[in-house]
């Protein structure tokens, strides 16, 4: 049985069972006592029904919205400046070989 069809139709709640919850946990590599279990069991029920909620909202006709805020242009036109010069730029290069940065090597 999966989450989805663990729905009780007379209490339109959705209940996750203990045994999903340690499975959930187990995904997640995180180790739960029986105390934990049963306070996820509920808060996580408790979500579930939050989106059954929303599930059940009527959007027939609503306009879909991809971003949350009217969408600006955000880039600017690209325009030459000054760079440093080498001196100014290696000044406090931790290690430098002449007019460059020295690193670690990468790849071996």
């Amino acid at each position: 049985m999966t989450i989805s069809e663990n729905i009780h139709p007379e209490s339109n709640a959705s209940i996750l069972s203990s045994k999903e919850v340690e499975h959930i946990a187990s995904l997640a590599r995180v180790r739960l006592d029986h105390e934990e279990i049963e306070t996820y069991r509920t808060q996580l029920s408790d979500i579930l029904e939050h989106f059954r909620t929303l599930q059940d909202i009527d959007t027939e006709g609503v306009v879909s919205n991809d971003h949350p805020t009217l969408h600006e242009e955000t880039m600017r036109d690209d325009q030459p400046l000054q760079s440093l010069d080498k001196e100014k730029a290696l000044a406090n290069a931790p290690n430098r070989q002449g007019d460059y940065f020295r690193v670690r090597s990468v790849l071996e």
